[in-house]
């Protein structure tokens, strides 16, 4: 009897330490899946945060340099948000003048942004610029742009318009009554080397900014945007007209554009943004764009390398309609001046019919190539190593002739300089800025490059 009681005792003890063990097992198991699960989650919350701090903003395209990559800011950098940058946004916003528009620019830093910023500023509205420094061109071109609107006041916010957050807390701070739209992915054939930031800019983009105009501002704002005579593509018909057919666009970069123009009847119809569409005509001047070939031009012939000359396939000269910055910032004044209040309200609700606009801004007269290359080496007294091929099929058109009867109508945009007097002081500012030296053209005397300082002030850029 003993011996079974004994033997009893036995089992229920080693049933008692297996119970133990498997208990310690499974809570030993349960803190190391608790262990990973903290740890996994951690190290995906690092991830991320690393993920958007430093990934290359999409509307950049694919080929920033590290050093832009890392410049660019967001509400999660602690450089925005705050009382402190509260004040410089609104400092920079508030108008000077009694009735003074608050406009925000879009691709402020850029050529025809910084022009504009200055006209507006000089004539009292308040200006708040954002721009995104991407390296499409060098970027050291626009912050030279950013640091001479900084010494006028003008605060430019180094951003992307595809960050919705940041422009929601812009309309949040600042109640503009204008957005002046002139950040885009630019140039022709760029966009077959790289068409996503095409699409992330010109497109992604502006819905990014309609979005939040039509269903976060208050009041919306009246809202004019750049668009390109791009859009005219295979047309044959000319001078250009706003009613000639635009749906036969020759590159991505114009299909983009005509995009626009249909997403912003979109946003018109439905939210009651007032809008107006601007078709810009081979802008050039100070401070210009160095893909422009006007701009690279004037570069190779002072270093001695060879330039190359297009001809059309019926061995045609290539013309555009140039048209100089100083008219083309009157065109864009005179289109926010005559902009109408939209008619919608935060939330996107639409209370009647808004405006809804297009216009060519062109200088009515084409100039082949090679003519300006002739202005050029007058004004640089050095010739041009010229190659001259038949134009590629890369998009570009052959001619570009703007009928500007409509603007002149609405705004009265009538373009004055023609393309020597243009040249000539774009050269001026080019020679400046780069520090380099150049031979007066002979027979011009007091003429050349020194000539026609009037329209330009100290900083090398062109009075509006």
């Amino acid at each position: 009897m003993a011996l079974l009681t004994d033997t009893s005792k036995t089992t229920k003890l080693e049933r008692y330490n297996s119970y133990l063990r498997r208990v310690n097992s499974t809570k030993l198991l349960a803190a190391s899946w608790n262990f990973l699960f903290r740890a996994t989650l951690l190290t995906a919350i690092v991830l991320i945060l690393l993920f958007t701090l430093h990934y290359p903003p999409l509307l950049a395209g694919h080929h920033l340099s590290a050093a832009s990559a890392h410049s660019h800011r967001s509400l999660l950098s602690s450089s925005y948000g705050g009382s402190a940058w509260e004040r410089d946004v609104r400092r920079s916003a508030t108008p000077r003048r009694h009735g003074g528009m608050t406009v925000l620019v879009t691709g402020a830093a850029g050529f025809v942004g910084t022009h504009c910023s200055l006209a507006l500023k000089k004539r009292g509205d308040g200006v708040l610029g954002l721009d995104n420094f991407n390296s499409y061109y060098d970027p050291s071109l626009k912050r030279s742009r950013q640091n001479l609107l900084s010494r006028r006041g003008i605060l430019v916010l180094d951003a992307d318009i595809n960050d919705s957050n940041l422009l929601i807390k812009l309309f949040d701070v600042v109640p503009f009554s204008h957005v002046l739209h002139l950040a885009a992915q630019a140039g022709v054939r760029y966009a077959m080397r790289n068409p996503q930031s095409y699409v992330a800019s010109n497109v992604a983009g502006l819905v990014s900014l309609f979005e939040v105009a039509a269903k976060h501002a208050d009041p919306q704002p009246a809202i004019v945007w750049a668009s390109s005579s791009s859009v005219y593509g295979l047309n044959t018909a000319v001078p250009f007209s706003e009613l000639h057919r635009t749906d036969r666009p020759a590159s991505l970069y114009a299909a983009t554009k005509k995009a626009g123009e249909a997403i912003a009847h979109t946003y018109n119809n439905i939210y009651g943004l007032s809008i107006t569409g601007l078709r810009f005509f081979t802008v050039y001047g100070p401070w210009g764009r160095p893909d422009m070939a006007y701009f690279f031009f004037t570069k190779s012939i002072l270093s001695g390398d060879a330039i190359t000359l297009f001809k059309t396939r019926d061995g045609a000269d290539v013309q555009r309609d140039f048209t100089y910055i100083d008219d083309v910032v009157k065109g864009c004044l005179g289109a926010l001046d005559t902009a109408q209040k939209s008619t919608g309200s935060r939330g996107g609700k639409k209370h009647g019919p808004a405006q809804l606009r297009v216009y060519n801004l062109g200088n009515t007269s084409p100039v082949s190539v090679g003519k300006m290359v002739a202005i050029l080496e007058e004004l640089l007294g050095k010739k041009a190593k010229k190659n001259v091929v038949t134009m590629p099929r890369n998009g570009d058109v052959p001619y570009t002739h703007a009928n500007v009867s409509l603007a002149e109508k609405d705004f009265g945009y009538r373009p004055t300089t023609d393309l020597a007097t243009g040249l000539r002081r774009f050269v001026k500012w080019y020679v400046e800025y780069n520090g380099v030296a150049v031979s007066r053209a002979k027979g011009k005397g007091k003429g050349g490059v020194r000539e026609e300082r009037r329209g330009v002030d100290t900083a090398g850029v062109a009075s509006a």
